[in-house]
């Protein structure tokens, strides 16, 4: 990292932001509620210098967010070419928030630059396994390779009561893991900059861009390889009337997933978006030999039994993190998974393990897919088939192709 230092002492990094749309301002508002707590952040000051989008309406609301920081000289670029080209805008790290489509491009454009940029890219790494294994060979090649962090947002590990759920897991408390079920019952999909995400084709799919939180989550519960993928699903209510330039929307927004693991564990995904009238948008449960431990979100609340114990047995608590400063859009995960890549950013060693990095990132797209292809196909998939690229689905290429062709993106 490099060493600027500020008035009072102690260093900066200086940020940019890629894509400034909903997720991009959500970052801008995580980063303005570090600027300044430098006891949170390792006496590290955080300042954002750029941010880089084609659409001047979101570069208007990012500028008003950063804003709320103090953070009135950040220079602004239609692209994130023009972003790197400028001779008058340094940056230590780049986020990465743009359309999914984009991802593998904007990526490619980053990696392969002179300066090497620490890069935390949002969910998902790209939207096909082709695109996650160039971004993973650009990122390999870099010279040194130490010289920067590359870290997918798959913030829903840091969620309090999830990363409570891990910990419990990795205790021992319910000992070997056997079965992980995990249920979504949320509202549709939220309006993004350009009708972007109601098409599988920008979006990778609904398992690909919504699911791979949940398939990220089922890999660090089970801590075990997923070989195989069976799924059911439909677009059964949402977005049927929706017309974008002659096209139908064609997003999922309901499925059910099974997940089979080299050792014997099983994960089982239930997704339902036309379900508001729910308590928990987000319920997770790891049964093991010994116990059973639940997380429930938003609610905040964590239950762990066992079977020496019984129902009576069973202890539930409320899980808070006193770290978080800006709840956001996901329970205060985002503004964690921040200080933890400040702190890989620092060293490595300390904080590396907490964050995805790019090849949890792939796998997670790549189980995405393969739900996509069982669904079409109605048959199980082996996942190998989809990592090779033996297997592959066409409705969500289209996109990462054409954005790939026009190069580098805003």
């Amino acid at each position: 990292m490099d060493d600027q230092h500020v008035e009072g002492g102690g260093r900066c990094v200086r940020y940019g932001v890629v894509g400034c749309g909903m997720m991009g301002e959500e970052h801008i508002r995580n980063l303005a509620a570090m600027a300044g707590r430098t006891p949170l952040t390792g006496g590290v000051h955080v300042e954002l210098v750029a941010l880089a989008d084609p659409h001047p309406p979101s570069l208007a609301k990012g500028l008003a967010a950063a804003a709320t920081a103090g953070w009135s000289n950040v220079q602004v670029f239609p692209d994130v070419n023009s972003l790197l080209a400028s001779s008058t805008c340094e940056c230590d790290v780049l986020v990465v928030a743009a359309p999914n489509m984009t991802h593998a491009a904007l990526l490619a454009a980053i990696l392969r630059h002179p300066r090497r940029h620490h890069v935390l890219v949002e969910k998902p790494l790209a939207t096909t396994v082709r695109g996650c294994d160039m971004v993973i060979a650009l990122a390999a090649a870099r010279e040194p390779p130490s010289a920067g962090v590359v870290q997918v947002g798959l913030e829903y590990r840091f969620m309090p009561p999830v990363a409570a759920l891990l910990h419990e897991v990795r205790g021992g408390a319910v000992g070997r893991v056997h079965m992980v079920a995990i249920r979504e019952h949320r509202f549709p999909f939220l309006v993004k900059v350009g009708d972007w995400n109601r098409f599988s084709a920008n979006s990778g799919g609904t398992l690909v861009e919504k699911c791979c939180h949940f398939f990220d989550l089922m890999n660090l519960i089970l801590h075990d390889t997923p070989t195989r993928v069976m799924a059911s699903g439909a677009q059964s209510v949402n977005h049927l009337d929706e017309e974008y330039g002659g096209k139908a929307s064609d997003i999922l927004d309901n499925a059910y997933v099974i997940v089979e693991y080299s050792g014997g564990g099983r994960a089982c995904l239930d997704l339902c978006m036309f379900a508001e009238g729910s308590r928990n948008e987000q319920e997770i449960c790891v049964v093991g030999d010994k116990g059973k431990v639940e997380a429930l979100v938003p609610e905040g609340i964590v239950r762990v039994g066992s079977r020496e114990g019984g129902r009576v047995g069973v202890v539930t608590r409320t899980c808070t993190d006193d770290r978080i400063q800006y709840e956001g859009l996901h329970h205060g995960a985002s503004f964690i998974e921040h200080l933890q890549f400040l702190r890989a950013i620092a060293g490595p060693a300390a904080a590396a393990h907490h964050l995805a990095g790019l090849e949890a990132g792939r796998v997670a797209v790549a189980m995405g897919i393969a739900a996509h292809v069982s669904i079409d196909t109605g048959r199980p998939v082996v996942l190998a088939d989809v990592l090779s690229q033996a297997a592959v689905w066409l409705p969500g290429e289209a996109g990462e192709e054409e954005a790939l062709a026009k190069g580098a993106l805003g």
